[in-house]
């Protein structure tokens, strides 16, 4: 059974020192093409937090309870899948009945989470790493801010540097890519708190 102090680290770790786009290149897709304003990218990184920490629940439970109490783990990507899907779906039905404007503002990306791989990651890595339910949350959690947050960084100089001029070449995606490489280099500046 893993201490409060385990679980602290787990979530620092896995949110600032192994980020899941920064480090891992996992979600790469709705972070760079969420990440236009600030507000969007929130949404979509609290979208992220809540099916990630509740497909890490569900998956855990699943994966322990059912896939290996009858010897089927071969079919954990299969069942990982199938549960993300159906969390995006209510995800996505909450955010058209209660936040119609983040709904319209997410647009494709939505549904995409479906097919992000951190997402999937995630549940995989929990199996992996033999983590217990409760880890697995927390790993969840801890993965699914990291993303949050570079993902509202991003958002954040994209605003910013709208407004300076940027050579030809650059506009665009090159400079996006660019940022977001710096903001990797950044990032490992934190490999050193753990």
């Amino acid at each position: 059974m893993l201490q409060i102090k385990d679980l602290m680290i787990l979530m620092i770790g896995t949110s600032l020192v192994s980020n899941v786009v920064l480090s891992q290149f996992l979600g790469l897709c709705p972070f760079l093409g969420v990440s236009k304003k600030t507000d969007t990218a929130l949404g979509m990184g609290v979208s992220v937090i809540f099916v990630i920490t509740l497909s890490s629940a569900v998956t855990g439970v699943i994966y322990k309870f059912l896939l290996v109490k009858f010897g089927i783990e071969y079919l954990s990507t299969i069942v990982f899948i199938l549960v993300i899907a159906a969390l995006v779906q209510f995800v996505e039905m909450f955010l058209k009945k209660f936040v119609p404007p983040l709904y319209k503002a997410l647009g494709v990306y939505l549904p995409l989470i479906t097919t992000n791989c951190a997402v999937l990651g995630v549940a995989l890595n929990n199996v992996q790493y033999k983590y217990g339910i409760l880890a697995g949350i927390v790993n969840g959690l801890g993965t699914a801010v990291g993303f949050t947050i570079a993902i509202v960084i991003l958002a954040g100089l994209r605003e910013k540097m709208a407004r300076n001029h940027i050579p030809e070449p650059f506009k665009g995606m090159p400079h996006v890519l660019l940022t977001a490489g710096l903001m990797a280099i950044a990032f490992c500046g934190f490999s050193g708190l753990l």
